[in-house]
């Protein structure tokens, strides 16, 4: 048959999985002293990308998947989050810290070649799971879209990471554009715990990580337990007298997550639970002197001013689900909920309407100086059933697999306190309302939108011969605000030897416009000549957006396809190698802001409203992503250690090939979509990023060498032409660390990051996005970074 022996291939795993499989699980065996066992060497029976139950490992799915090992990174890594973790180690996935970018200074978004974060599918534990309430509005990755926030899942709770690297809205449903995620949480026996300190060489930063995993022995079946605390210190680069604090948030997370199996009949009862407790806090642009009294009083500020934008974030997610033989079936019902909520409070700040007031009436011309802003939450509730068979005389073996599933999503807004918003010098004493750096929510943006979706698909995947795979899937999905979506996928595999398999596979797929963008509403008043005007970031289907005629919001389309290999002439050696193209139609995407100064027509739509610019999100745009996604693994030994070696690269281009403006914006595509905004989606992340990795074990003392490279990226300005574009050239960074293994059960591991102190390349600040001299791109700005990491198996 195609499965082929699991021992002998797993050892590198490399055949679908590419580098990060070879490397990281020997890797983790050899540095812990642990015996190999059958489980620790095949992946779980459950690969991303397969819905086949029976045996099979990773190098049997028809589709490229990368199985990432996280045993080892948990344990020594120099990232204590989640998605700076798989930055440096998956070339394909992405997640730059933003700095001046309001709430996305507090979420890390992810991305899969170079599409944005909603276009991405995560899992846990094969169920889907949540995305954030947050929409990003600011910042250089990400403008417009939501995700889901790896953040909120403790690294030593994850046994594995699976990333597909292939289009997947026919297997699992909306977002699965770029690829899925799933991960894979731990539930085997035992405790261990990590301690980690670490900070930037520029003395701040200083973070802090303590965490313990238990798995015990629960009624014949297993549950483990995960407790993590991290505290993240806030930096700033900004230059010495500035009123700017610009660098990493500061965040302290405390997070709880269990995950278990007990037999229960002639099945296993299953379940996840996690929660998230979040205080995080970024810093918005100053406010000078200079700018007494529309933004700031000379009694509070006299020297000027930084406000702080402080989050209280709640993250909770559960599923439960049972799983059973029904004859020959597999049977599995589940059902999952999820929930995010992002509540705001701004302080050091104030209301300079407030401020004015109180000094025209004789007071001493102060405000509150501390707000409660509002904030958004967003819920998800999935219930699943899926059913597969494996036919062993069907051809070579086939398996049939099928299900249903039923969504439930709830987004809600609520509004701040009135001094967060308020305008209480409306007849022109010149201060601006609302608290500075983020005005609060305002009643009129207040919103509770729910929505439903039903799906229902059916999934082949046929071993036609030993060496022939072929794989197919159709489903069909509708959503209650939108209408109906069917998707299809068909891919292949065939091996021209043992050692060279060819793949490829094509796609259609397709997103549904998230809550968030169809409902996220924002309301701040600005001064022009003196008068007040009101801006909006109008939701679809509300008034303003009514009144000026923009379409309601459908799905985005697309349409993928891969081709590659895989190659391994040694059992040490492997090589895959996959090129891609996603083209997708009618994008979600945040306008530009129309306003009487670049499209007159407007003003009289608006004038009614009391509202003098608008910006909405609007389905316009159509992209093509091309891309090459290419490892190269080996273990060897060399004076008498074990020396695994690694490059992993992905090459990705991202062009807008049309915009296709609303009939009311007709000749106004340059507003709708200036080139500073079209930067953002063809250039949000770099176009080039590869990891080449040494890791050396001998003895009790290992070596860890990455050399990771950024390549060119390019944004917008604020002025625009003829103002030359940001130009980031490329960068290369490098990570070091040394562990030493006290025995099986410790290990002490330190060592820095970005060791040689790489910046990116320095602009014009009145140009970028946050105001600084550069944006957050590539690597982020902060420098290099020292840590160290203590771990101990009870």
């Amino acid at each position: 048959m195609f499965t082929t022996t699991l021992l002998r291939r797993s050892v590198l795993l490399a055949l679908y999985g590419g580098a990060a499989l070879a490397v990281y699980a020997p890797a983790t065996l050899a540095q812990s002293g642990q015996q190999a066992t059958k489980e620790d060497v095949i992946p779980s029976v459950s690969v991303v990308g397969s819905r086949r139950v029976s045996a099979t490992s990773a190098t049997d799915t028809a589709v490229p998947v990368d199985l990432i090992p996280m045993t080892r990174v948990a344990e020594q890594g120099g990232q204590f989050d989640l998605a700076q973790t798989l930055t440096y180690i998956s070339p394909s996935f992405n997640s730059t810290r933003q700095s001046g970018a309001d709430g996305a200074d507090l979420v890390d978004s992810a991305a899969l070649r170079g599409l944005g974060s909603d276009q991405t599918l995560v899992l846990m534990n094969g169920k889907r799971r949540h995305s954030t309430s947050l929409v990003n509005i600011f910042g250089a990755r990400n403008r417009g879209n939501t995700g889901t926030d790896m953040n909120a899942i403790p690294l030593l709770a994850v046994k594995n990471i699976q990333v597909l690297r292939d289009g997947a809205a026919a297997q699992y449903g909306s977002d699965a554009i770029a690829g899925v995620i799933n991960i894979e949480l731990k539930r085997s026996l035992g405790c261990e715990s990590v301690l980690g300190a670490g900070q930037y060489s520029a003395g701040d930063g200083k973070n802090y990580l303590a965490s313990a995993y238990c798995g015990v022995a629960v009624a014949g079946g297993t549950v483990g337990i995960t407790a993590e605390y991290l505290d993240r210190g806030r930096s700033n680069r900004a230059e010495a007298g500035s009123l700017r604090t610009i660098g990493d948030s500061k965040v302290q997370n405390q997070t709880l997550y269990l995950n278990g199996e007990i037999p229960l009949v002639d099945g296993k009862l299953y379940f996840t639970a996690g929660t998230q407790k979040r205080d995080a806090s970024s810093a918005a642009f100053g406010r000078g002197p200079d700018q007494i009294p529309t933004r700031n009083a000379q009694a509070m500020y006299p020297n000027g001013f930084a406000p702080f934008i402080n989050a209280d974030i709640d993250d909770h997610y559960g599923t439960i689900g049972y799983r059973a033989k029904l004859g020959e079936w597999n049977a599995d019902f589940s059902q999952t909920y999820g929930y995010n909520k992002m509540h705001y409070n701004i302080s050091n700040t104030l209301n300079a309407s407030i401020a004015n007031l109180d000094l025209i009436k004789g007071g001493k011309g102060v405000s509150a100086s501390q707000f409660d802003a509002g904030g958004f939450a967003a819920t998800q509730l999935t219930t699943n059933a899926d059913a597969s068979r494996f036919y062993p005389n069907i051809l070579s073996g086939m398996n049939l697999a099928f299900g249903a599933e039923f969504r439930k999503e709830n987004y809600e807004i609520f509004a701040g306190e009135a001094a967060s918003y308020n305008d209480v010098d409306g007849a022109g004493f010149g201060g601006d309302p609302g608290s500075q750096g983020f005005p609060g929510f305002r009643p009129a943006d207040a919103t509770d939108r729910s929505r439903h979706s039903v799906a229902a698909y059916i999934d082949v995947e046929t071993d036609i011969t030993e060496r022939l795979k072929v794989l197919s899937a159709v489903r069909y999905e509708k959503f209650s605000d939108f209408g109906s979506s069917v998707t299809g996928k068909l891919a292949t595999a065939f091996k021209i030897s043992d050692s060279v398999l060819v793949r490829g596979s094509a796609s259609t797929g397709f997103r549904a416009p998230s809550l968030q963008q169809a409902y996220f509403s924002s309301t701040f008043t600005e001064f022009v000549n003196g008068n007040p005007v009101d801006s909006v970031f109008a939701p679809n289907g509300g008034n303003v957006a009514n009144a000026i005629g923009i379409p309601k919001l459908k799905e985005e389309k697309s349409v993928s396809f891969t081709l590659g290999g895989t190659w391994t002439p040694t059992p040490t050696t492997s090589v895959t190698a996959d090129l891609y193209r996603i083209a997708i139609d009618d994008r979600i995407v945040f306008s530009g802001r129309f306003d009487a100064s670049n499209y007159a027509p407007i003003v009289p739509l608006l004038s009614t409203l009391g509202v003098g610019a608008a910006q909405f999100f609007v389905n316009s745009i159509d992209t093509k992503t091309q891309g090459l996604d290419l490892t190269v693994s080996n273990r060897s030994e060399v004076a008498g250690g074990k020396l695994n070696t690694f490059l992993a690269m992905n090459i990705s281009k991202t062009e807008v090939t049309g915009v296709n403006a609303p009939a009311v914006f007709k000749g106004y595509e340059d507003v709708l979509l200036s080139q500073r905004e079209r930067l953002f989606l063809e250039q949000g992340g770099p176009r080039r990023k590869a990891t080449l990795g040494f890791e050396y074990l001998l003895g009790k003392i290992g070596t860890d060498f990455k050399v990771i490279h950024f390549g060119k990226q390019t944004l917008g300005t604020w002025s625009g032409a003829p103002t030359p574009d940001q130009v980031y050239k490329p960068k290369t960074s490098a990570d070091l660390s040394f562990t030493y293994n006290f025995s099986d059960k410790t290990k002490l591991t330190f060592g820095g990051a970005n060791i040689f102190n790489v910046k990116p390349t320095e602009q014009d600040p009145d140009q970028t996005d946050n105001g600084f001299k550069y944006e957050s791109v590539q690597f982020g700005m902060n420098g290099a970074s020292y840590f160290a990491r203590l771990w101990h198996k009870f």
